[in-house]
């Protein structure tokens, strides 16, 4: 009975302070939430004409679910939305408590999925035409102030079609709005956050990729760079950890892969090549090596260095030529 009371007045306090204000942004966009079957990852995306739409619309929690909240957008149903689901409340369920305590909700569009694929999705009868909502399965895809009323099934066919992981997918979805002319007011900002099926309660862990275009000209073809760059530097990372652990065969490995999405990165090239070091295959690595203190002197620098930190392993011999190339 303490158990059923304490909900009810957590769920009655979240409500609180829903209220319409005119000082509210005007977030008017199109987004996607959307679940990976596979891996169990949730993400949500993002893309309007509005400066810093990332920071306002977009909500995820590991082993929770993820909240899109825009038009005249109301920020407290992202952590609102997600506590509510966090409790046990399914999406539809959350998103009604809502609702039912804003006088605004006429001005709102809002999206919530939670770590099972269900959704739930409202589009006030008040936002600005074209609008609308489109759900299926793990997915719901939602716009307003559009410039055709095709947005919403664009993206929904995007989705659905395209095979790949779910950051892919999410962008897949996005880039076929903008064909559709998306936003009537054009473009500005885009972004996009996923989060991992299970948590650790160790928020840089549950977060698998959150980035934002603050402001540009073609945000979603800078945010699908800004993608492609987190995937390269995810390899970095485990390069990193596999030099911590002293496995430098599977550090050479994580940084090739990077190095192969970004073949001029002075930064992919250099520590590929110092675990071709560690692992004694020093013909392939001189050239790469030479290559790069050619271009830039202080890498020369940088590889004395490692030696004391113990990322590099080479006898003073092998040292001294790297020195002198």
């Amino acid at each position: 009975m303490k158990s059923i009371l304490l909900s009810i007045f957590f769920i009655s306090f979240l409500a609180q302070s829903q209220v319409y204000k005119k000082s509210e942004p005007f977030t008017h966009t199109y987004s996607i939430v959307a679940l990976d079957e596979t891996t169990g990852e949730m993400g949500v995306a993002v893309q309007s004409h509005w400066f810093s739409v990332g920071s306002l619309v977009i909500y995820g929690e590991a082993e929770v679910g993820v909240v899109a909240t825009q038009s005249l957008v109301n920020p407290a149903y992202g952590p609102k939305g997600l506590a509510l689901m966090k409790q046990g409340l399914k999406p539809q369920q959350a998103l009604e408590v809502l609702l039912a305590n804003d006088e605004g909700q006429a001005y709102r569009q809002v999206a919530m999925l939670n770590k099972e694929g269900l959704t739930a999705t409202h589009t006030g009868k008040l936002c600005i035409e074209e609008a609308g909502h489109k759900r299926g399965k793990n997915y719901s895809v939602q716009a307003n102030m559009m410039l055709k009323n095709t947005v919403v099934d664009a993206m929904a066919r995007a989705f659905e079609n395209y095979s790949g992981n779910l950051e892919d997918r999410l962008m897949a979805a996005l880039k076929a709005a903008e064909r559709e002319q998306g936003d009537i007011r054009g473009k500005q900002s885009a972004a996009i956050l996923i989060v991992n099926a299970k948590a650790t309660g160790n928020s840089w862990q549950d977060t698998k990729m959150e980035l934002r275009v603050e402001d540009s000209d073609n945000p979603i073809e800078e945010l699908e760079r800004l993608v492609k760059v987190h995937k390269a530097y995810d390899f970095m990372n485990k390069g990193d950890v596999a030099m911590e652990n002293g496995d430098s065969k599977t550090a050479e490995d994580m940084y090739l892969n990077a190095q192969q999405m970004f073949p001029e990165n002075l930064e992919m090239q250099y520590w590929y090549a110092v675990n071709l070091l560690n692992n004694n295959d020093i013909d392939k690595a001189l050239p790469i090596l030479k290559s790069i203190f050619e271009t830039n002197n202080n890498w020369r620098t940088l590889t004395s260095r490692l030696v004391r930190s113990k990322l590099l392993n080479v006898s003073p011999e092998v040292l001294k030529t790297v020195m002198e190339l």
